[in-house]
């Protein structure tokens, strides 16, 4: 089997190859390192093909892949403030550029939406059939709204153009390669403890999320990628908790006693988030197995190496 990882060298798209190298797969990436980074892929770099282009530009290749997966797009708060013009086209025009090309020469096409296009959401848990609370206008649009507008083609490109196409709305992920000045809440957290400084709490940390370790979430999307779901499936961890209890099951781990400091709330931060995954357990067989202190254990040891 031949794949193609569009945004291979990133958190997510590392660990997908790292997948299907183990799938016996034949592996080209794609990736312009805007927040993907070349060692991540260094323990495998001579087992697959690496390709350093823009997806905001045609594909420049003409060979037909079995399996193409886009995960290109930053997606983390630092970068809607830094370059949201850029990551509105990447899932845009440049999922557009792998939608021509899957039709062009063939080849699934799975696309990497969010849970962020539920916005804040106003019922709990989100259901795939839930439409969202967006704030088109907000610090958050152009990630949110460009993940909704990414959605729409794959649509038009699968009833249109007979493109056969899978969608995954990913929800809160962690674990090794994720970018120390990510800006998210797990490498906040593990950024500022290592450093024996209060962990940044936003509002009065009773928000909550629902945590996936990262070998999780790539399971996910391989069991939804094998299956004949054209739907979006929810792939993310249903279990619960707040930020504050996160920030002190971090604060143990660590054996951090320098506590927590409370910050205003920043605009438009989603309020509850946690996946319904009844059809991914139904139609995929699949839900996550790695508990939290498992996953915690895990990222620290990779950012304690740093």
């Amino acid at each position: 089997m031949k794949a193609l990882v569009v945004g291979g060298s990133g958190f997510l798209g590392s660990h997908l190859v790292d997948l299907l190298l183990e799938k016996n797969y034949e592996i080209t990436v794609i990736d312009n390192y805007v927040t993907g980074n070349k060692k991540n892929l260094n323990h495998i770099q001579n087992k697959i093909r690496i390709i350093e282009h823009d997806v905001n530009q045609p594909i420049p290749l003409s060979e037909k892949f079995d399996e193409i997966y886009n995960l290109a797009s930053p997606a983390s708060p630092i970068d809607f403030e830094r370059i949201p013009l850029f990551i509105l086209e990447t899932n845009s025009k440049g999922h557009q550029n792998v939608l021509e090309y899957a039709k062009n020469h063939g080849g699934r096409v799975f696309f990497a939406s969010t849970s962020e296009v539920y916005g804040d959401p106003e019922i709990h848990p989100q259901q795939e059939d839930y439409r969202g609370n967006v704030n088109i206008n907000g610090p958050r649009s152009c990630y949110d709204e460009a993940k909704r507008i990414g959605e729409t083609l794959t649509t038009i490109y699968r009833l249109h153009y007979g493109v056969d196409t899978r969608t995954v709305r990913i929800f809160n992920t962690y674990g090794p390669r994720m970018r120390p000045e990510d800006g998210r809440v797990i490498p906040n957290f593990f950024t500022q403890a290592l450093a024996k400084k209060p962990l940044t709490v936003y509002g009065d940390g009773s928000q909550t999320r629902s945590l996936c370790y990262v070998r999780d979430e790539v399971e996910g999307f391989y069991a939804l990628m094998q299956s004949s779901e054209t739907r979006p499936v929810n792939i993310g961890n249903p279990s619960e908790m707040t930020i504050l209890e996160l920030a002190q099951a971090i604060n143990k781990l660590l054996k951090n006693d320098a506590g927590v400091e409370f910050k205003p709330l920043p605009k438009d931060d989603p309020q509850r988030r946690r996946p319904d995954i009844t059809r991914a357990k139904q139609v995929l067989k699949w839900q996550p197995r790695i508990s939290l202190d498992e996953g915690l254990q895990k990222t620290f040891e990779y950012f304690n190496s740093k």
